[in-house]
């Protein structure tokens, strides 16, 4: 991996504070340059999980992704800046009832640190993964909580978000399920379009043709009515250029 190229990708300096302190300004970096999206689902291209296929995408091409993607990207570059990482998959919480097997994944650093950079709108911060006490976080109050059978839920202001396994994982587990998200229409991804993005106040989020920016408690909504409007958007608040004439099926 470019570890420079990538460190360029999302902003951040190629030297600093080591250790947590530069675990969370990553962590950070990565939300704020990065979106969540699930755009390819939409334009009829095959996601790949290959760490080649991802560097391009993530950091070639400045595109974002979905959980596979950007934390199964990111992980390799924290194991190429040294820290200790430990894959493992969550099933989230859908209403009454939890999604499929390796719904979503997430990371365990450094033994300690639950680091997601690939749920959309989560903590700002790494949490940590041994501590059953509330922490707190600009994006809310979180919890992590033991189930009777070994997992572990992870709470945001009192809701239950999604419930990890702890049982070490590869990449190539999560193939399966990526396809599953990616084709059946159960997944909610196949629905509509998202592309969201943490931002210095607040967050901006395209869903569909709905343009939403929060911006601490404000919240403004705009309907783009034409794909030039849209193709805009995308670009102006992601950084993602779509070619003209690009439609969504």
């Amino acid at each position: 991996m470019d570890v420079n190229a990538y460190l360029d990708r999302i902003g951040a300096p190629r030297t600093g504070p080591e250790g947590v302190a530069r675990l969370r300004a990553l962590h950070r970096a990565h939300l704020t340059t990065v979106p969540f999206e699930n755009l390819d689902i939409h334009l009829g291209t095959r996601i790949s999980l290959d760490t080649e296929d991802l560097f391009d995408k993530v950091v070639r091409r400045a595109r974002g992704g979905f959980c596979y993607e950007l934390n199964g990207l990111f992980a390799v570059l924290l194991e190429e800046l040294g820290h200790s990482v430990v894959r493992l998959a969550a099933r989230v919480h859908g209403g009454e009832r939890l999604g499929p097997p390796y719904d979503h994944l997430v990371l365990l650093v450094d033994g300690r640190w639950l680091v997601d950079v690939g749920f959309g709108d989560h903590s700002e911060y790494p949490l940590d993964f041994g501590s059953r006490t509330d922490q707190d976080d600009p994006a809310g109050r979180f919890l992590l909580a033991d189930t009777p059978d070994g997992d572990v839920d992870v709470l945001r202001d009192g809701k239950p978000r999604y419930r990890i396994e702890t049982r070490p994982r590869t990449l190539d587990d999560f193939v399966a399920t990526c396809w599953f998200q990616q084709t059946n229409p159960g997944s909610h991804f196949t629905v509509k379009t998202v592309c969201t993005l943490l931002t210095d106040g607040g967050r901006v989020t395209l869903s569909d043709r709905t343009l939403i920016v929060t911006t601490g408690d404000s919240r403004a909504e705009t309907e783009l009515s034409d794909d030039q409007a849209l193709l805009a958007a995308y670009r102006d608040h992601f950084g993602i250029h779509l070619p003209a004439g690009t439609t969504f099926r």
